[in-house]
């Protein structure tokens, strides 16, 4: 999936993936992974995601990582957020008190920019990415983070049923993908089609969502 799929989205605002609320599962979950007000949080593909701000609103400092600077600044603007820019390497970087944007390629993200990080909040990242880049998505934030807790969202359906984005990511692939690195633990499981009508539209018979908490073994 080329960068530029993203770019046009967000450029011709065709972003139904964007939640206009707090997701409720983020509120209901966080907390099971004991995250300590002060402790720095990695948004990975955050887009500019109310999630972020209720985040920074529970006492955590926010890292956002972003390819779309619309959706960067758009993120501040929306959010009445000032904000100071800056640059880090191959990243622009939009920063206000508790909340940090990172305007770039999350695969050139370096340990040394997410050094302080101890929790990663993915609930559109890892399903917003074909098979190949989801590995190599999971490998690069095991080399970036060597003790971190994650609370990840995915959604399983047929794949031949609906075109991602959003993509299918099985249990079993999640395990594959994370297990060598991460204990990971199913904390809900859920049946939403009834619920989710432009998935139904789009022919989905099944659409499961699924949340885990996810934890670095201690190297």
């Amino acid at each position: 999936m080329e960068k530029t799929f993203w770019l046009e989205r967000w450029e011709q605002n065709l972003v139904g993936f964007h939640q206009q609320e707090f997701n409720p599962h983020l509120k209901q979950y966080w907390q099971t992974l004991s995250v300590k007000p002060g402790t720095e949080v990695l948004v990975p593909l955050c887009g500019k995601s109310h999630d972020m701000r209720w985040l920074a609103e529970q006492g955590c400092r926010v890292l956002g990582v972003e390819l779309s600077e619309r959706a960067v600044t758009d993120f501040f603007c929306e959010n009445n957020y000032d904000f100071d820019l800056v640059s880090d390497g191959a990243f622009k970087v939009y920063r206000s008190e508790v909340i940090t944007l990172l305007c770039g390629d999350f695969f050139a993200l370096q340990p040394a920019q997410v050094e302080q990080v101890r929790a990663v909040y993915d609930r559109a990242s890892l399903i917003a990415l074909p098979p190949p880049m989801r590995a190599d998505f999971a490998r690069h934030l095991g080399e970036l983070l060597p003790d971190a807790v994650m609370l990840l969202l995915t959604m399983e359906y047929s794949q031949e049923q609906m075109n991602g984005p959003p993509f299918a990511v099985a249990e079993q692939e999640v395990r594959e993908l994370f297990e060598p690195d991460w204990s990971v633990t199913l904390l809900y499981s859920e049946n939403i089609l009834s619920t989710e009508s432009k998935f139904r539209d789009r022919g989905l018979t099944h659409l499961v969502e699924k949340i885990y908490r996810l934890e670095r073994y201690s190297s």
